[in-house]
């Protein structure tokens, strides 16, 4: 199936590269193009693409706010969100607005296109820079009390508890299935229900979660 792409950035000339790069990848297409955060949202409504490239900084409504209401809005597009800087303080803000991943700008072509396929079939993506400030903001969660019994978790059994650990750890599931030594296709199965039972839209928000409720720690 062809992926759907919207790509959202004030900036003409990194909209059309990366339009130029994305429809000229097997699988992909561009679908549209928006120029702030208010534009995208009604792009999505209109064209429903499976994942949506979104710039942070931008007019009228950056895509912080754009990805929250994206989201809220209960869409099937992910946010997969491009940023000129790895030490951008909206990272963390907007991975728990919804953000599925996030990239730098000056990634290859095949990162571009790999990045947008990983976020269409549902897991993470965070350049490894942006990975160093995120463990930064998590670390400071690490001062603040923890919740005895985090809101959800009661519900998880176990195993669905252990595998919850290893994704904010950032293994895949086939990494999973190796270390649980178990089939790839029964730690899909504990992924769907994890998400389902902790009203989570994807493996990225799910772990977010595990670290806000302190299941894991910065190492």
């Amino acid at each position: 199936m062809t992926i759907r792409v919207l790509i959202v950035d004030d900036q003409m000339m990194v909209r059309e590269g990366f339009s130029v790069l994305l429809n000229a990848m097997e699988g992909i297409e561009v679908v549209g193009e928006a120029v702030d955060g208010r534009e995208a949202i009604a792009q999505v409504a209109a064209l429903r693409p499976d994942v949506v490239l979104m710039d942070i900084r931008m007019p009228l409504m950056n895509g912080l706010e754009a990805t929250r209401e994206i989201v809220a809005a209960d869409t099937d597009a992910k946010v997969l969100v491009l940023t000129t800087f790895d030490l951008d303080e909206y990272v963390y803000q907007a991975l728990r607005a919804g953000a599925s991943g996030f990239l730098l700008k000056d990634a290859s072509a095949r990162q571009l296109a790999d990045g947008v396929r990983v976020v269409a079939a549902g897991e993470a993506l965070l350049a490894p820079s942006v990975t160093k400030r995120l463990i930064s903001e998590f670390s400071k969660l690490a001062e603040t009390p923890r919740v005895a019994d985090p809101a959800g978790v009661g519900e998880l059994t176990d195993r669905e508890k252990e595998v919850l650990v290893l994704i904010a750890q950032g293994l895949s599931n086939g990494e999973i299935a190796g270390r649980l030594i178990v089939a790839e296709s029964t730690i899909k199965t504990h992924v769907s229900r994890i998400l389902v039972k902790l009203g989570l839209r994807d493996r990225t928000q799910a772990a977010v979660f595990a670290y806000e409720t302190r299941l894991v720690t910065p190492s």
